[in-house]
């Protein structure tokens, strides 16, 4: 597996990373084990959030005693200094380091830039300026903000969504991030799960200067990770032939799963419901039609069309619309006129 480095940071590590998110959903001792295994298969870049309920302390359990073994990231959704720094304190003690090999401004609405008023940008130098991180980073999910914080020059790294549905504007951005010497971090590398081939996913990152943080929750997800730390997937004909289909398929207002829109004011499951019809299809289980979903889909009856989901949505959806198609095609393949 080959390196990249990301940016003018100097952190150079293979280019496949563990995305510490989906560890959430394990036990501590499934998810020191994950960790572990990633470590001991290659990887060396873990990336985590305050916002990722438990996730910091697992990754802290796996890695003490390790630290100058691992590149370590993480991000807060401050939007003030004083809970910047409540984040910051909070996540180094969960990871059990005096410092963070990166540290990110987790899905920001603006760029911050130095006396915007905000603090957050000040912040963020203070803490590098007293060693509790080495480098400053940001994540953005909108296309927009992304490309003014790259021709901003303020940020080392940007973390972005990446994968082969990406438009000619995120490759461009891709880019100019390298032109201008920043690293970038591919997030959402399965567009949420509705990728489904790893070896066409790293495929295809491995044509760019990106480093992919793969969502790892089971084991048998990471071996098929550590398996390219041996074999490098090549873009061949018949994994060009699966990206084109996905890209036909998926290509235009999908869900990416990411949950941002939640809470929804009547209990719609959002970041599911929205994409029923696509998991349904590509990641067949039976458990989709069970009593429980049915009753989470049934929720879309009661949506008063507030709003609110797309006022959150980063990639501003048509959420209501979404959910109601979804919905309609769920009751079709209840009652037998479509089949999966």
């Amino acid at each position: 597996m080959r390196n990249i480095t990301l940016g003018k940071t100097g952190i150079t590590v293979p280019q496949n990373a563990f995305g510490a998110l989906p560890i959430q959903r394990v036990s501590k001792d499934m998810a020191v084990k994950l960790l572990r295994k990633a470590y001991d298969g290659g990887m060396r870049f873990f990336d985590t959030a305050r916002a990722y309920t438990d996730s910091e302390e697992k990754v802290g359990a796996a890695f003490e005693g390790m630290r100058d073994k691992v590149y370590i990231a993480s991000k807060t959704q401050a939007k003030t200094p004083e809970k910047f720094w409540e984040d910051l304190n909070t996540t180094l003690s969960n990871l059990k380091t005096d410092h963070l090999d990166l540290y990110q401004l987790h899905c920001v609405p603006q760029c911050y830039r130095p006396g915007d008023g905000t603090g957050m940008y000040e912040a963020m130098l203070q803490a590098k300026e007293m060693g509790k991180i080495l480098h400053i980073g940001i994540t953005a999910h909108k296309i927009g903000v992304a490309e003014e914080i790259v021709e901003s020059g303020l940020y080392e790294t940007l973390q972005f969504p990446f994968s082969y549905l990406a438009t000619d504007r995120d490759i461009a951005l891709v880019k100019a991030c390298e032109k201008a010497g920043m690293g970038f971090i591919a997030m959402k590398g399965l567009s949420g799960g509705l990728l489904n081939n790893s070896k066409a996913c790293m495929a295809f990152m491995l044509q760019y200067p990106v480093l992919p943080i793969w969502g790892i929750q089971r084991e048998e997800e990471l071996n098929e990770w550590l398996s390219f730390f041996d074999k490098e997937p090549e873009m061949t004909d018949e994994i060009r032939t699966v990206i084109d289909a996905d890209r036909k398929e998926l290509l235009g207002d999908f869900c990416r799963g990411c949950g941002y829109c939640a809470p929804c004011s009547v209990g719609i499951t959002i970041n599911q419901c929205a994409r029923m019809s696509q998991m349904i299809r590509r990641a067949p289980s039976e458990s989709w039609l069970s009593k429980h979903w049915q009753e989470e889909m049934m929720k879309i009856e009661k949506c008063v069309d507030c709003g609110l989901c797309m006022t959150r949505c980063p990639y501003e959806l048509k959420i209501p619309e979404l959910l109601r198609k979804n919905l309609a095609d769920y009751k079709d393949i209840l009652t037998g006129k479509v089949r999966v």
